[in-house]
Formats: C-alpha cells, structure tokens, sequence
C-alpha cells in the first residue's frame, strides 16, 4: 500500500476510535505507531520514532508557558479576586439595563486575562453571576446564555492556553497571536454588551424590569473600583512585559505565577488543602496537555513522511474555486469539529494539514489561527459536546438542565457567528495590533 493511502485510512481510523471514545491522545499514538509500522514494516523503527517524539516534542523551553499560565489563573482564583471582579462591574454598570448582564461580561472579560481557559470563566461565573441574574429576576435562560457567550474571551483575551499551542504547532509567534486577540476580544465584548441593554430596553422582564423589578441601589454591596488594584497590576506587569519586548511569554508567565501566589497569600489564604488542590489541578492540567502535544507531534511527523500533508496542498491548490471558499470550507469543519472534540484536541488533528493549505494559499497565518480557535470556541457552545456547556451544568443547581442552557445560549451563537463573518472579512480587526506592535 502507497504512504499516501495510509495516511488517509490512518485520519479515517483516528476518528473513528476517537468517536468511540478513545482519549485523544492515545488515539493519536495508536494511530501514529500502526501506520509507521505499516509503512516500514519494522516495529523498531515506529518505538523508535515515539522515544525520541516523548523527549524532542516538549523539551523546548517555550512548553514552559502553559503550566505557568494555568497556575496563574488558578492562583488568582482560588485568592478570592474573582468575586471582586464581579462586584467592580457590577458597580461599573448598576444603572444600565442589564446591567448585570453587562457586568458579567466585563468581570469575564478582566478574567480571560488572568486565566486563558473559557471553561474555567464559564465554571466560575456559574457560581458568581447566574445566582445574583435570578436573585434580581432576570430570565434564567438569558442569564445562562450571558454566562456561556462571555467564557468565550477566555480564549480569545490573552493569554490564551489555545494560542499557545496554535504558536507552538504553527512555530508562529506566540506574543503577536497575543495581540491579534485583543482586538477580536473587545469587538465580542462589545457586541454582547449592546446585545444584552438592547434585548432588557425591548423586554423588560428578560433583565428584571418587569413588575417586581427593584433596582441596585443603596443596598447594594459596597464596593472600591480600586478594590482588585494587584489584579490590574498583575495583568499590566504581564502583557506590558511581552509586548515590551521586555519578557519572553514564557518570563511572563513565570512573573504572573509568582504574583498569583503573592496574592494568596495577601489575602491571608494558607498553604493548606486549598493550595495543595492548586498545584494537583495545575498538575493533572499540564500533564494531559503534554501527553496530548507529544502523541500530537507524532502524528503530525507520520503524516509528513506519509506525504499527506503536502497532497493536501497540492489538491487544494488545483480546487477552480477562490481561496476564501477554501477557508471558510475549513472553518465550517472546525464549528463542527468543535461539537465533537474539546478545543486543544481539534488544533492538534487539524493543524498539521491545514497549516500548510493556509500559507500556500497566502494567507496571514496569525490572523487564520484567532479566527479557527473562534470557530472552534463556538463550537464549544453547541451540542452534542459543548465543553462549555457541560462545565455550567456541573457548576450549577441540580434544577439547571442542559437543555436549557443549550436553550439560552442559541440566541447568543448568532450573534458569534456574525462576530466571526466580520473577522473573517475584515482581516485588520485581528492584526492591526500586532502590526502596530511589532512592525
């Protein structure tokens, strides 16, 4: 049998054992192994080849980014800032219509900075924001809908853990992907704001302006804005260091894992079980990260000496279509991807393909990676999979059903997907800051 057509019976096996239920990351190694056996017809030479991948794929001293990016997030969380996020902006927009709403995306939007992980944002916010939407009688469903849409700037605000691994797969800079998804992030944050006082101003009972409705005043906690100053700080030191040349990503994170532990311990949190859940969860985070780059990394190098990658190219190449209909064909397979698989598994099987179709297409491969974790993220709000979903649904009531916050969210998702069609057609939303930056 020719390499070509193992690799194209090795990604038609991938996906079935994968929809089987298959980890990821030993599909990938499975699949890897048995096709390099088959096409050197000796077992050594595939153990061979995942000895030296196990060492080569995270030796290199940027892999150090994402265990110290996690234990920032986890750090600043378990200190308590979380809440007071909230409580800032909810202040910020007490007098707006839903204006709860609106401060859960803005609290979203300052948390995507310090943890990168939409399913960790729509964790806490389920405990934070849905329980005070209801106290105040905001449509429950609204208020899922609110708190699912808005986890998505986990991915996009940096840092972003998807970014990194976009940079580390596409070898592309990991600090200019940090700029280009600031300006996608804003642009959602912004429309999901207007979305949100538009829907309360046109129904009222949505954003608990019915007949029971009682405003936010006196009585409502009291609050200093300044009151999660380390926070800015914190996030300032990090992004300032990088985009001023001044730290690596990888300085920054170790500079913001640091802070996160002094933070904990000025809120007066001991080193107890607390602490210690810390370092397991960055632990056991990290671990699956790693196991799922290196089995990665081998199938992306069985894929190159299979020679499918570079078919790929060529058959795309000689498609009598323009090339946005090729891209936006393969953001269409990333949405539906994303019902199926958790956002780090989809980079890992795909990029090694579409990587190259992207830069033989002469397209910024900057800009493409924050529109494909978009499409993926939104994936992640829809079913039969929704990461995001399902992250709710165990932060939340027993009475909460997935239905129902799949219900809440659909409104939302139209507004992603024409968030999305704008950053596909307008290119400069996505990288006109790192041109700024870094030009």
């Amino acid at each position: 049998m020719d390499p070509l057509t193992l690799g194209l019976i090795s990604c038609v096996v991938l996906m079935i054992l994968i929809l089987s239920g298959f980890h990821i990351a030993v599909a990938l190694s499975f699949t890897s192994f048995a096709t390099l056996f088959l096409l050197s017809g000796r077992l050594s030479v595939a153990a061979k080849m995942l000895e030296t991948t196990a060492y080569s794929a995270i030796m290199d001293y940027v892999f150090a980014v994402i265990p110290l990016f996690v234990l920032m997030g986890l750090l600043t969380t378990a200190s308590g800032a979380t809440g007071e996020l909230f409580q800032v902006a909810e202040k910020m927009t007490r007098k707006l219509p839903g204006g709860v709403g609106v401060s859960t995306v803005l609290a979203n939007m300052i948390f995507a900075a310090i943890t990168g992980v939409s399913v960790a944002s729509a964790a806490v916010f389920s405990k934070v924001a849905v329980p005070e939407m209801v106290r105040l009688n905001y449509d429950r469903k609204f208020s899922l809908g609110i708190v699912a849409s808005s986890a998505l700037l986990g991915m996009l605000i940096p840092p972003s853990v998807l970014m990194i691994i976009y940079g580390i797969l596409t070898e592309q800079s990991i600090g200019r992907l940090f700029a280009a998804g600031i300006g996608p992030g804003l642009l959602l944050s912004l429309a999901l704001c207007v979305m949100i006082v538009v829907k309360v101003m046109l129904r009222p009972e949505t954003g608990g302006r019915g007949a029971a409705f009682k405003p936010l005043g006196d009585d409502a906690p009291k609050v200093s804005l300044l009151r999660p100053w380390p926070i800015y700080i914190l996030i300032a030191v990090i992004l300032g260091g990088i985009y001023g040349g001044i730290m690596t990503p990888t300085e920054a994170g170790a500079v913001g894992a640091a802070g996160g532990l002094a933070l904990l311990f000025a809120r007066g949190k001991k080193p107890g079980r607390a602490f210690l859940n810390v370092i397991l969860d960055t632990g056991a985070a990290t671990a699956s990260i790693f196991a799922l780059l290196i089995a990665a990394q081998m199938y992306s190098r069985m894929l190159t000496l299979t020679g499918l990658p570079a078919a790929a190219t060529d058959w795309v190449a000689a498609l009598p279509v323009a090339p946005i209909v090729i891209v936006l064909l393969l953001v269409v397979i990333l949405l539906l991807l994303g019902m199926l698989l958790d956002s780090v598994s989809i980079l890992l099987l795909t990029m090694p393909i579409v990587h190259p179709v992207i830069l033989h297409l002469g397209y910024d491969p900057i800009w493409f990676g924050i529109v494909a974790i978009f499409a993926i993220e939104i994936g992640l709000l829809s079913p039969p999979f929704g990461m995001v979903i399902f992250a709710m649904k165990a932060a939340l009531p027993d009475d909460v059903s997935i239905g129902e916050i799949y219900r809440g969210t659909a409104p939302f998702i139209l507004l992603l997907f024409g968030v999305l069609a704008l950053l596909i057609a307008v290119p400069g939303i996505t990288l006109w800051l790192p041109a700024y930056l870094y030009n």
